[in-house]
């Protein structure tokens, strides 16, 4: 923070002590912003490398007195590295800096081609001087950190100097100026028609896409339709974000290469990238955590649509139930799965932000550990859940009942389980407190029907009315796919203050057999009233001293 303030209140003192022009003293608040930003990425020709620079070395333990060090930019341009004491740094680097932004600018308001540098011995250290003004002098830390004597390198400087000098007057020609302009229309068109070509590319990828997906037809399975449009579905999601990390890859490297072509925005361009540098890092490994999120899902989905696509396991009988496991099975393994990819994410976010990891993940453990013990029925429902899981006791839409609350599946996973009753109130229940449960619709399902029939009636003829109301609703192609097999009558069940009971079986599809218990009530009671058979109601008779007061009642009123 030091360096940051010093950096950008020097050109202001400058602006003061100096009789320099307006564009030279911006061209020093340019270069003391570079400064401020420092450490940035090393500058290779034009472009910098996306490598950081490497950390200040450490030559002493004491806090105040220990060795740091940092580079001198010219136009964007590292040149040199100079050390000192943590404490003088920031006032160091400032000043050398500055120095060299009023000789070049100097030097470059000349006509002279050449540059005078010379090295004087000052108190036995070599003094750098810049067409006879003075810019540095080296001292013993940077000696140190060259690993070698102060005059080789301050030969080594001076050498560095000249050749970056002439280069950075010789691009502030009309003529390279001009040059540099045409690379720079032409690498915008480039960018232009590339991202044109993107674009086009993308939209004819996604007219094939859905011109390649074939009609639903009568004869495809629900469930294996439903998994392929969530797998093309996740699969256009990571081509379009792959296609906007594309358009965002063409621009924003397109702009940052035409900032290197000028000497006048190359420091933008090394500013850019490092104050950007954490950002674009954290933007790359979020997207980078969302692509891979949404191909496990689209892989998920492919895995078990083959799955389900196997000639064995589509039969009349098992198709609704492996519906209905297949659903839960890829929303709990898609859970899974987006909380690794999130978890790894959020690994290589620190690392992204120059934090060990290691401490952390040890910690993790011991804090896992300790979770662990005072969240045992966390650990409880996840086990109870798994096992739930695995044994097929129930799934994403069968009616279950768990004690005294049951309804519709509506939500499972390795902690909860949701169900809704016929009220319409959403249940949750912990699946550590499943201990028993039923579940009304798993292969299966069957309508039990118990039909009450008159005293008076003729029995053999209401059994066989009973039957063929039943066989002829096993023959309707309406409903003859969802009754599995032929419909049983039991017989009578029992006598009953209201007549005779008969029992009916009716085995259907899983949780078809309200439906069909309907329907064929329905059919019944039509079949009964067309042959004159009532369905009895309670009759009652009062008796008083051993004699009969009233007649059984029917529908409350005594018959005279």
């Amino acid at each position: 923070m030091r360096l940051q303030f010093l950096a950008m209140v020097a050109p202001l003192d400058l602006l003061k002590a100096s009789s320099l022009t307006k564009t030279r003293v911006w061209g020093a608040i340019l270069g003391s912003m570079v400064i401020a930003v420092a450490p940035v990425p090393k500058a290779t020709a034009q472009i910098p490398f996306l490598s950081q620079s490497p950390a200040p070395s450490n030559v002493n333990n004491d806090a105040d007195n220990k060795i740091v060090s940092g580079w001198i930019y010219l136009d964007g341009r590292r040149l040199f590295q100079i050390a000192a004491t943590k404490t003088h740094f920031p006032e160091r680097l400032q000043n050398v800096q500055q120095n060299l932004q009023v000789l070049s600018h100097n030097y470059f308001r000349t006509d002279a081609t050449e540059v005078k540098l010379e090295i004087r011995t000052l108190k036995g250290l070599p003094v750098i001087y810049v067409n006879d003004r003075y810019l540095m002098t080296i001292t013993s830390a940077d000696a140190a950190l060259a690993q070698g004597d102060g005059l080789t390198l301050a030969n080594q400087i001076t050498e560095t100097l000249q050749s970056n000098l002439q280069q950075a007057k010789q691009e502030r020609q009309t003529q390279f100026l001009v040059q540099q302009g045409g690379i720079a229309a032409a690498s915008a068109v480039g960018m232009m028609l590339m991202s044109w070509g993107i674009s086009r590319w993308q939209r004819r990828n996604q007219n094939v896409v859905e011109a390649s997906i074939p009609p639903t037809s009568t004869d495809a399975q629900p469930i294996t339709t439903q998994l392929n449009q969530q797998q093309q579905q996740h699969l256009q999601e990571v081509k379009k974000r792959l296609f906007q990390l594309t358009q965002a890859g063409i621009w924003g490297s397109g702009s940052f290469i035409i900032l290197g072509l000028f000497p006048y925005t190359r420091a933008f361009q090394l500013g850019i990238l490092a104050v950007a540098q954490i950002p674009l890092r954290l933007g790359v490994i979020a997207l980078g955590t969302y692509v891979a999120i949404r191909f496990t899902y689209a892989l998920i989905d492919r895995s078990t649509s083959t799955i389900v696509s196997s000639g064995a396991l589509l039969t009349p009988e098992t198709s609704e139930r492996l519906q209905l496991r297949v659903s839960t099975f890829s929303g709990v393994t898609k859970s899974i799965s987006a909380i690794v990819w999130v978890g790894t994410g959020i690994l290589l976010a620190l690392i992204a932000l120059g934090i060990d990891i290691i401490p952390l993940l040890a910690g993790a453990g011991l804090v896992g550990v300790a979770v662990s013990l005072a969240s045992q029925n966390l650990i409880k429902d996840a086990i109870n859940g798994f096992l739930i899981i695995l044994e097929d006791q129930y799934a994403l839409g069968d009616v279950i009942n768990v004690g005294t609350v049951g309804g519709l599946v509506e939500n499972l996973n390795l902690r909860m389980t949701q169900v809704r009753d016929a009220e319409g109130r959403l249940i949750t229940i912990p699946n550590s407190e499943i201990k028993i449960v039923a579940n009304l619709s798993s292969r299966w399902s069957r309508a039990d029907l118990n039909i009450p029939i008159s005293y008076e009636t003729n029995v053999d003829e209401a059994l066989e009315l009973i039957e063929n109301v039943a066989l002829e609703m096993d023959q309707d192609p309406q409903w003859q796919h969802q009754i599995l097999e032929t419909p049983k009558v039991l017989g009578v069940e029992k006598f009953g203050d209201r007549g005779l009971t008969i029992r009916l079986w009716i085995k259907t599809q899983p949780l078809k057999q309200w439906e069909i218990a309907r329907e064929y009530r329905r059919r019944l009671k039509v079949t009964l009233d067309q042959a004159g058979i009532s369905i009895p109601v309670s009759q009652q008779a009062i008796w008083i001293n051993d004699s009969q007061l009233l007649s059984p009642q029917k529908n409350g009123k005594a018959d005279s």
